[in-house]
């Protein structure tokens, strides 16, 4: 892939003829990984790529790149981006990255208040979906849609999932709850006020503390003021008085004041 640009990009009813190549890769990769994602058929993918809900990462020169499309469950409550599959001769170079993060604006814009899940035994997707926002949930705070769970049974786990009734797979649940990431921005908004005010109040005490400060050595050196004003007077007086009582008696004595 050396010197070429890969373009990350919101599917097109134009791009129905990668249908094929993309839902083979699907069922290849599935099996090279021995766990599976819901199979999906040529006419599936294009019906995505239709709708608007897929994204595709494709070279200048049209080489197929990358793919991962949009599912709405339980009355649009939930989205799932599914499908994330990549060109083996195009990985390793931040392509799924890409991807994912696309998908995940495409998902937010489509549906804005729904909570957005994803199943996945891989680390570096867990990896990615952890940067964008995505949190660790157990399979009960998942979609409750018996479609979504039908799409599992293409996968070799099946059985497991079946097994533990639904609550626990081989795969890591994870979401991204936007009425949750709501609340945390609006309690770090708050905090972060708070904060502000209690640095402002540190200020305008330690200013006061300062200008307390200033004050009592303004004061101090108005006292110290006086008090040499008083030994100034003094001196004045002892030096004044020598001069007359030595000009008085005309004596040569001389007078030295250490």
């Amino acid at each position: 892939m050396e010197n070429q640009h890969i373009i990350v990009r919101v599917a097109t009813p134009d791009d129905i003829h990668y249908s094929n190549i993309i839902t083979d890769e699907m069922e290849a990769s599935a099996k090279a990984r021995g766990t599976g994602i819901a199979k999906r058929s040529p006419e599936y993918v294009e019906l995505k790529m239709r709708e608007g809900k897929a994204v595709i990462a494709v070279t200048e020169t049209g080489d197929w790149v990358g793919f991962c499309y949009i599912e709405a469950w339980g009355h649009e409550k939930f989205v799932a981006n599914s499908g994330l599959i990549v060109n083996p001769a195009f990985r390793g170079h931040g392509v799924a990255k890409s991807i994912k993060k696309k998908i995940f604006e495409l998902s937010r814009q489509k549906y804005p208040e729904s909570k957005i899940f994803g199943l996945t035994t891989g680390l570096a997707v867990m990896k990615i979906n952890s940067e964008l926002g995505y949190e660790p949930v157990t399979y009960s705070e998942l979609t409750d849609d018996e479609e979504f769970w039908k799409g599992c049974r293409s996968c070799v786990n099946f059985d497991i999932l079946t097994s533990k009734n639904r609550k626990n797979c081989l795969c890591t649940a994870m979401l991204y709850d936007p009425t949750e990431k709501l609340k945390e921005a609006e309690e770090r908004a708050m905090a972060d006020k708070a904060a502000e005010e209690e640095k402002k109040q540190n200020q305008l005490s330690v200013s006061a503390e300062g200008q307390i400060q200033q004050d009592r050595r303004l004061r101090g050196f108005k006292g110290n003021i006086k008090l040499y004003e008083r030994w100034l007077r003094f001196k004045r007086y002892v030096l004044l008085k020598s001069k007359k009582e030595g000009g008085a008696t005309g004596s040569k004595k001389k007078f030295f004041l250490f």
